[in-house]
C-alpha cells in the first residue's frame, strides 16, 4: 500500500471577522505552500472561527519548526491559538484498561493490521486479565493494583508510566477507574474515554441497566475527551445500534460493546490526525 505523502496540519480558531481565510491562504501562498485539504467552520453562538488545513511538506522551502514559529506570528496577529502538527512524526498512545477486553482486542487488532498506524507504548492494567493479549501483540504489559484504600499511589505509579512514553493520547479502554483531578487537567485534550452509553442519558455505572429499565430502543456509545467532571468532557464521537423489546440486558451488552468499539477506533483515529478541535466542552470535528 502506498503511504500518503509528508503533510503539515495546521488547527487553528480564533474570535471571526473578515479576512482570516485569506491571510491564512496568503501566508502559505506566500512561502509556496500546496494545500491539499482544507475546512472551515464558524460557530454562531460564540462567534469563534475553526479551521484545519494540510500542507505538503515537500511544497514548503523549511521544515515544520520553522513552520510553527512562522504561524505563530499569524496566529498572534488573528488574535487565536493554533498549532502544526507533521505526519511524518510517528503517534503514540497508551492504552488503560481493567478486565473487559473487547476495545483493547479491537485496537490491537487494527494496529497490527495497519488499519490504526499508531505505536501503541504500553498497556497499563489495574488487572493481569489483559496482559497475554497485549505481550502477543510485542508490547509492553504493566500491572498497577488499585486497592480501595490506597489509589493514590497507584495514580501516582499509573501517571509515572505515562510519562515515561509521552504519548499524543492516553486511551481509557475501559478503564473503570476516574482520575483524579490532577491527572485530568495534566492529560487536557490527549485522555480519551469510552463510554458505554449515548451520553448524556446514563451518566455513571452499569448504563444497560438503566437502559433496560427504561425500555430504550437504542443503545449507543460516547467516546470523549476526560475532565475532572465525570463523563461530561467534550464529546468526540458517538453512535447507536437498535435493540428490541426481546433483548436481555446480556444482548444489550453484546451489541454495545459493538458499537463501543467503532466509536472508539474512530474517535481515536480524529485526534491522531488533528481533526477536532476543542472550543470549552464542545468540539468541532472535520
Amino acid at each position: 500500500m502506498t503511504q500518503p505523502e509528508r503533510r503539515y496540519v495546521i488547527t487553528f480558531g480564533c474570535p471571526d471577522r473578515t479576512g482570516i481565510v485569506a491571510r491564512i491562504a496568503q501566508f502559505l501562498a506566500d512561502a509556496g505552500g500546496w494545500i491539499v485539504e482544507a475546512a472551515y467552520h464558524t460557530d454562531p453562538d460564540t462567534s469563534w472561527f475553526f479551521t484545519r488545513q494540510e500542507v505538503l511538506a515537500s511544497s514548503l522551502p523549511y521544515g515544520v519548526e520553522e513552520l510553527r514559529a512562522r504561524f505563530a506570528e499569524i496566529a498572534v496577529e488573528l488574535g487565536g491559538e493554533g498549532k502544526v502538527a507533521d505526519t511524518g512524526e510517528p503517534r503514540r498512545i497508551v492504552l488503560l484498561v481493567s478486565k473487559e477486553g473487547h476495545c483493547v482486542y479491537d485496537l490491537l487488532g487494527r494496529v497490527a493490521s495497519g488499519e490504526l498506524e499508531v505505536e501503541v507504548s504500553a498497556v497499563i492494567g489495574n488487572h493481569n486479565d489483559l496482559a497475554a493479549v497485549t505481550e502477543g501483540h510485542g508490547i509492553p504489559f504493566h500491572h498497577v493494583p488499585f486497592p480501595r484504600e490506597d489509589k493514590q499511589a497507584a495514580f501516582a505509579e499509573v501517571r509515572s508510566l505515562v510519562a515515561r512514553h509521552d504519548p499524543h493520547a492516553i486511551v481509557l479502554a475501559k478503564f473503570m477507574q476516574i482520575l483524579p483531578t490532577e491527572l485530568c487537567r495534566e492529560w487536557t485534550g490527549r485522555a480519551l474515554n469510552i463510554h458505554h452509553s449515548f451520553l448524556p442519558s446514563f451518566v455513571g455505572a452499569k448504563p444497560y441497566h438503566q437502559a433496560y429499565q427504561r425500555g430504550v430502543k437504542l443503545v449507543g456509545a460516547t467516546c470523549h475527551y476526560v475532565t475532572a467532571e465525570l463523563d461530561a468532557g467534550p464529546i468526540v464521537e458517538q453512535d447507536v445500534i437498535r435493540v428490541g423489546h426481546g433483548d436481555s440486558i446480556r444482548d444489550m451488552v453484546r451489541k454495545g460493546r459493538d458499537i463501543e468499539k467503532v466509536v472508539l477506533a474512530r474517535g481515536l483515529r480524529w485526534h491522531l490526525e488533528n481533526r477536532v478541535l476543542v472550543h470549552g466542552n464542545k468540539t468541532v470535528v472535520f
